[in-house]
C-alpha cells in the first residue's frame, strides 16, 4: 500500500513537470512567431519589433559574434558577462530611427515580466544594459540601473524586444 502511494506520487510529479514543459514550449512558440507570418522562428530566437513591425530576430548563439561587456552586480558581487542591448538592437534597427526618448521594452512571456527603458538609458555604456546567459542557456536582461540591478529585477528568459518610436 505504501509503495503504491509512493509510485502514484512520483507519477503525479512527473505528470506536472510534463505539463509545465509543454505549456512553456507553447508560450515560447507563440511569442517567437513574427506578426503577420505563419512561419515560426527557429527555436530560441528572440524577435525584435519596431512600432509593431517585425524587424528581425537573433539567437543567443549569434551574440557570440559581438563584443562582450562585464560588470559585477552589487548584491551578490558576481560578475555578469554578456552583450550590450544597444548593439543587439543596432543589428536590425538603424541608429537614425532611434531618439533618446525611444522606448525599449524587453520581456519574457514565460515569466510574465518586462523592463521598459529609454534608448538614452540603453545606449549609455555606463549603464551596462545587457544580456547575460542564464544557467539554462536563455538570456536574461541585467544592468547597473536601479530598476535592473538585482536578481529579482532582472528579466529572465527574454523572448521579445519591442521598440516604440511613436
Amino acid at each position: 500500500m505504501k509503495k503504491s502511494r509512493l509510485i502514484l506520487a512520483l507519477l503525479l510529479i512527473i505528470g506536472i513537470a510534463v505539463i509545465i514543459v509543454a505549456v512553456t514550449s507553447v508560450q515560447r512558440l507563440l511569442a517567437t512567431r513574427p506578426v503577420g507570418t505563419s512561419t515560426p522562428l527557429p527555436a530560441g530566437s528572440i524577435p525584435i519589433y519596431k512600432d509593431g513591425d517585425f524587424m528581425g530576430a537573433f539567437t543567443p548563439n549569434f551574440l557570440s559574434r559581438l563584443p562582450t561587456a562585464q560588470f559585477t552586480d552589487v548584491y551578490e558581487e558576481k560578475p555578469q558577462d554578456g552583450w550590450l542591448l544597444s548593439q543587439v538592437i543596432l543589428m536590425v534597427v538603424p541608429q537614425s530611427q532611434l531618439t533618446p526618448q525611444t522606448v525599449v521594452i524587453v520581456s519574457s512571456s514565460s515569466r510574465e515580466k518586462s523592463a521598459q527603458l529609454t534608448w538614452a538609458e540603453v545606449q549609455d555604456p555606463a549603464n551596462f544594459v545587457m544580456f547575460d546567459l542564464s544557467n539554462r542557456g536563455t538570456l536574461k536582461l541585467v544592468s547597473v540601473l536601479p530598476q535592473l540591478d538585482g536578481r529579482n529585477e532582472w528579466v529572465q528568459d527574454v523572448d521579445r524586444i519591442e521598440i516604440q518610436t511613436r
